[in-house]
């Protein structure tokens, strides 16, 4: 939408969520461009979500092809071998994305997302990426940082039935009501790397196991050089070995990464169908509404 108005036909459209938030919120939504990288079945559900909420634009990243993984969770994916051929799975996503809502832009770009300038971002307000190096991770952060506009950052990943979110809103403003009027509040959120340098030790006791599982997963692919989720039954040797060293170092028990979860991501390094719902709508309401948190979700409900 080029407009300051929403048109009638949008808000024929979107009538439901106007009423929920408002039109003035409509209106923001509809003017947001949003990029996402690593076209997971987690990611799908969120550009699903948001795309019928009827964000402004949606950039696709993805220059794979389809694989049986990719297939099995990713339900923009057509069936039909035909279709898929010679296309990149961010082009197969676009394609039936655009069918979703036709008022919304949905486009692709190729590339390598880590070697893009910080220009490139610049054209966007939200940026999310999935199934990343810890590296990228960092990397892609720190060009949203750079930039002289904020640009929200968010991570996403899914393994099995476990999943997190990281959300990097730098420096953001608020209005609290209040009985007497309204305060301005302002957070400043920590970047990816200030976030996951914390010192174990002086998290709260809450922190939830999954956190620290992933960490130690997370550093364990970028040590013995692997792609994410490239990890087997046979490395979980190895993945217990680096916990201990890791626990001592931090000087954290062991028991706060009990070895059966990490087995458990380690057999379940694939994404499961039903928690990418559930991960991929809780991200598109937390990036879609003007409720934002850092939160770290696990299917048994722990939020830290």
């Amino acid at each position: 939408m080029n407009g300051e108005e929403l048109t009638e036909q949008e808000t024929a459209l979107y009538d439901r969520q106007i009423r929920v938030w408002g039109a003035d919120a409509q209106r923001r939504l509809s003017k947001s461009h949003i990029l996402v990288y690593g076209m997971k079945g987690t990611i799908a559900e969120f550009c699903k979500n948001i795309v019928l909420a009827g964000v402004g634009s949606l950039t696709l990243v993805d220059d794979r092809d389809v694989s049986e993984e990719a297939l099995s969770a990713n339900f923009l994916i057509p069936p039909d071998e035909s279709v898929c051929r010679g296309k990149t799975l961010a082009e197969l996503c676009c394609d039936s994305l655009r069918e979703f809502n036709p008022m919304v832009r949905v486009s692709v770009e190729k590339g390598d997302l880590a070697s893009l300038g910080a220009e490139f971002f610049d054209k966007f307000d939200v940026v999310v990426i999935s199934c990343c190096s810890l590296a990228t991770k960092k990397l892609i952060n720190e060009k949203c940082r750079k930039l002289s506009k904020r640009v929200s950052f968010y991570t996403v990943d899914c393994r099995d039935c476990c999943g997190e979110i990281f959300v990097d809103l730098q420096k953001y403003n608020y209005a609290k009501k209040k009985t007497d009027g309204t305060t301005e509040c302002e957070l400043q959120y920590p970047s990816f790397q200030e976030a996951i340098s914390v010192p174990w030790k002086s998290l709260r006791p809450k922190v939830s196991k999954l956190y620290f599982a992933m960490r130690v997963i997370e550093r364990f692919e970028e040590a013995e050089k692997r792609k994410p989720r490239e990890i087997s039954i046979e490395d979980l040797p190895a993945v217990l070995k680096l916990k201990k060293e890791l626990c001592e170092e931090q000087s954290l028990n062991e028991s706060h990464i009990p070895d059966t979860l990490l087995e458990r991501l380690v057999m379940g390094a694939k994404e499961f169908p039903p928690v990418c719902a559930i991960i991929g709508g809780t991200l598109g309401q937390v990036s879609s509404s003007s409720v934002y948190l850092l939160v770290f979700f696990s299917t048994s409900g722990n939020l830290v």
